[in-house]
């Protein structure tokens, strides 16, 4: 008898570890890691090719329902967003797409056509998936939800790092203001806002490394086999 696709949830804001915790457990349970705020991104980065601005709810639904976003597969097995055919990555990592992404993410004719993407790639193959709403709209079912947070200070910094490494030349005060901007849209939106409900495992990742982050994600799952 077969089992069901494996598939984890983890949510939480940005800068507090969801991504790399999230490939390394995909990693360690040999399932596809699925990002799906890169979706967002390249849906964000073709609304900015095209001139338009975010904020244009009609003009951003437009481009949203043509944009041809699918996901590939790597080598890896992660999965990989590509937008017209083509891998976004890198592009998709500047701060104006995150600021985009974050705006178009709150409508929900944008957030609908992106989750049918994300259950059918992971009810095929199994999935590790971090977003913002993973556990309370794309799988509220799973078992396996994990809330992640951090103390703001912990957030900045590490996004401050994580740009500065990837050679972005952004100011501390700008991450702050990025992050912030993006904290009030992802709390604030009407359709699936972030929120943790009592059925997350939440975890602290403010003084904790990513192994030990992943080591109690994978205990949890563990427990409940």
């Amino acid at each position: 008898m077969s089992h069901p696709p494996l598939i984890v949830a983890i949510d939480g804001p940005s800068g507090v570890g969801k991504s790399t915790a999230a490939r390394r457990l995909a990693q360690r349970l040999s399932v596809p890691f699925l990002d799906t705020g890169a979706m967002y991104r390249a849906v964000g980065l073709k609304v900015l090719e095209s001139g338009v601005d975010p904020l244009d709810r009609e003009d951003v639904i437009a481009i949203a329902s043509e944009a041809d976003v699918r996901l590939g597969r790597r080598e890896d097995g992660s999965f990989e967003v590509l937008l017209d055919g083509e891998p976004v990555e890198p592009r998709i990592r500047t701060p104006e797409v995150g600021e985009a992404a974050s705006a178009i993410a709150a409508y929900p004719e944008v957030r609908q056509r992106m989750v049918l993407l994300q259950r059918d790639a992971a009810e095929h193959f199994g999935a590790v998936l971090e977003g913002r709403d993973i556990g309370t709209r794309v799988f509220p079912g799973t078992p396996y939800k994990f809330f992640l947070d951090a103390r703001s200070d912990v957030r900045f910094k590490r996004r401050y790092e994580e740009l500065t490494a990837a050679g972005r030349a952004v100011t501390f005060d700008e991450v702050v203001g990025e992050i912030s901007r993006r904290d009030l849209r992802d709390s604030t939106r009407t359709d699936s806002p972030l929120t943790r409900d009592p059925s997350y495992t939440f975890i602290d990742s403010s003084d904790l490394t990513i192994d030990q982050v992943v080591e109690q994600m994978a205990e949890e799952i563990g427990r409940r086999g």
